[in-house]
């Protein structure tokens, strides 16, 4: 999904930069209120958690690869805004240290992966668990929705953005069939891990989880009062 150097022109990479830009400047104030003493250490393992399963790559073809996102997995512990923040640290120590993405396609990393897949998911989570009444019992089915449908949301958004600008050597039937192709593939895991992990969490301390807020019943509001005391 990292997108390197040189396979989007100026006017692209330009463009999702100023995306990114203005995205992390609302997350930086939505995230106050998604944060609270208990939260901001979850924030920051969630962060570490994506740095790490991010950082197995594997190529898909057309001079693409794909790898875990982790867009819904923090989107539904910490929240969408926390999550763009969180996924846009990972990405600029990704890119600075390690060469992965590139720094003229960081903004489009960032759009992709930070706004786009954070969004997604938490739009599905939100959806369906509202159509599952939002209850814990429908916390699984919801996160590995939200985790499958992320992936391939945000391929998708990229082979848009190569029609639009793409500067690589590749057909854009090519990059089409490799990216949603093989990312669908990777976002059944996604959803897989986001479900198992989030139903972990959830059933260990149900206050951290972000997507059960306002929605718990009374037995989690009180341990949520009480982890706060």
């Amino acid at each position: 999904m990292h997108v390197p150097d040189g396979f989007l022109d100026a006017p692209t990479s330009v463009g999702t930069a100023v995306v990114a830009a203005g995205a992390v400047a609302l997350a930086l104030r939505g995230a106050r209120r998604e944060l609270d003493d208990a939260a901001a250490p979850l924030a920051g393992l969630v962060a570490v958690f994506v740095f790490a399963g991010q950082m197995l790559n594997f190529p898909v073809g057309a001079g693409t690869s794909g790898h875990l996102i982790g867009a819904a997995l923090a989107a539904i512990l910490v929240g969408p805004w926390t999550a763009t923040l969180c996924l846009s640290v990972v990405l600029l120590v990704q890119a600075l240290l390690f060469a992965d993405g590139g720094l003229t396609a960081l903004g489009t990393n960032i759009t992709l992966m930070a706004v786009v897949a954070v969004w997604a998911a938490w739009f599905v989570f939100r959806g369906v668990s509202g159509l599952l009444r939002r209850s814990r019992s429908g916390l699984a089915p919801a996160a590995f929705l939200a985790g499958l449908a992320s992936v391939p949301v945000a391929a998708g958004v990229f082979v848009l953005l190569f029609v639009l600008g793409g500067q690589a050597p590749v057909s854009v039937s090519a990059v089409l069939t490799a990216m949603l192709g093989w990312h669908t593939v990777i976002g059944i895991g996604e959803g897989l891990i986001t479900a198992l992990v989030v139903s972990a969490v959830a059933a260990a301390r149900p206050d951290l989880v972000h997507g059960l807020r306002g929605t718990a019943p009374k037995r989690d509001l009180e341990i949520r009062e009480a982890a706060r005391a």
